[in-house]
């Protein structure tokens, strides 16, 4: 049984960064396709990021790229989302995913594992 544990969430003004950790126990994380997904208020959880088991690949949702970067240190157990040039759209609770069913997952229905999620807020 895999367990996630986002942190790094916080209050930021735009054009701020965050970066947020997820740190996995309880499984091989090598094994496992990692994703961040967000969601806001009255809105569907969305895939913003996703990486492949070695880190050699990454997903970034058309939103995001440019200013959101996906990386994993497999040592470590955890999967990092750095957020630079952050808008107040961003805001929202984002939650780290991990499955290994495959070898990269952007959809949420392919994970079978989640965190309980971490709020970032963007002020304007």
């Amino acid at each position: 049984q895999v367990q996630l544990v986002e942190s790094g969430g916080g209050l930021v003004e735009a054009g701020g960064s965050l970066r947020l950790s997820c740190a996995a126990s309880g499984g091989t994380f090598s094994h496992y396709a990692m994703g961040w997904f967000r969601q806001a208020p009255g809105k569907e959880r969305e895939c913003v990021a996703a990486i492949n088991r070695s880190g050699g690949i990454t997903y970034y949702a058309d939103s995001v790229k440019g200013r959101f970067t996906i990386s994993r240190d497999n040592a470590k157990n955890t999967v990092y989302l750095q957020m630079n040039s952050l808008k107040p759209e961003d805001t929202a609770v984002y939650y780290c995913a991990g499955d290994s069913s495959r070898p990269l997952i952007t959809t949420e229905v392919g994970y079978g594992y989640w965190g309980q999620g971490t709020q970032v807020t963007v002020s304007s």
